[in-house]
């Protein structure tokens, strides 16, 4: 297909990547995907629903969880357009308009996901070192706040994005290295200076996702030395406890991303195309899968609720 170089980026064609080696298999690779979408729209619904349902549940820490379900489903059906394109529908070319949309809400809900995290790591620190001063601190008003300022956070630093990329012109050779787009897959394409789309990417990825992650690690610190002051091993046991499902959220969502960085940076010409790719898919499909298994799993609260709403003879 040929395009020209001089082709301005509002009008341009781009070609998602299928899984390298296995392009001929689209029905055996459709249904694992297929399968995590489901797992994770029917996983985040059911906490969101159990949430709303039970008014003992509408507490800061099960508030803050709601949250990082809408944005776990907002992440999955980001990329479900153009990945449900390729590997059901063999369909691989997508136009930039539709390309930068999806990018500018992959982002957005990847930052969110990365926020509700942090609030969620406050919310424990504040529950363990002022539990006094709880439900005082963390009222419905300010956590209702908290998650306006998330959501405007992450809309108005992504919004310039698809904008400035819609000035760029583009290569002839207009190949994804995804079934779906991302910001820096995008602008690696592009023919003309990219120093202010790159800028404000770099400015954009460590305001948010830098910032919250040394906020975490932060909250993390404080709340291991109030643990750890604490007398009883008992006590100890039960603070840590109360963390566990967020630090595993946590890790589900950073180790995929941190990962990637350092392979993009380090080591991605000595490694397969495939481990490059597993990586990125992991990143953004399994967080959305796994969230409210860890958190049915090791909250009771909802446990007990699931298993109900599964056998509603049991009592």
């Amino acid at each position: 297909m040929a395009i020209l170089s001089n082709n301005n980026g509002s009008n341009f064609v781009f070609i998602l990547m299928d899984l390298p080696g296995l392009e001929g298999a689209h029905c055996w690779t459709a249904i694992p995907i297929c399968s995590i979408y489901v797992l994770s729209v029917l996983g985040n619904i059911t906490v969101m629903y159990i949430i709303k349902s039970v008014p003992s549940l509408h507490t800061p820490m099960y508030l803050f969880l709601s949250m990082l379900s809408m944005a776990d489903l907002g992440l999955s059906a980001s990329t479900l357009p153009s990945m449900a394109a390729v590997f059901f529908l063999g369909q691989r070319k997508v136009g930039a308009a539709t390309c930068f949309v999806q990018l500018f809400f992959i982002h957005t809900f990847s930052v969110i996901e990365s926020a509700v995290l942090l609030a969620m790591a406050f919310d424990r620190c504040v529950a363990i070192r002022e539990p006094l001063r709880y439900a005082t601190i963390l009222t419905t008003k300010r956590i209702g706040a908290i998650g306006l300022a998330i959501v405007t956070r992450s809309v108005t630093l992504h919004m310039p994005l698809p904008v400035l990329l819609g000035t760029l012109q583009f290569q002839p050779i207009n190949a994804l290295s995804h079934s779906y787009c991302v910001h820096p897959d995008v602008l690696r394409l592009a023919s003309s200076s990219t120093l202010v789309n790159s800028g404000l990417g770099l400015f954009v990825m460590l305001s948010t996702l830098g910032t919250d992650a040394v906020l975490i690690l932060f909250s993390y610190v404080l709340i291991l030395k109030t643990v750890l002051s604490i007398a009883s091993n008992a006590e100890r046991f039960k603070a840590f406890n109360t963390c566990i499902s967020h630090v595993c959220a946590v890790l589900l969502f950073y180790t995929p991303l941190v990962s990637l960085s350092m392979i993009h940076r380090f080591g991605k010409k000595k490694l397969p195309a495939q481990v490059y790719m597993l990586l990125s898919y992991l990143h953004f499909l399994i967080p959305p899968m796994l969230n409210p298994i860890v958190y049915s799993v090791k909250t009771k609260e909802i446990r007990v609720r699931i298993l109900k709403m599964l056998h509603p003879k049991i009592h």
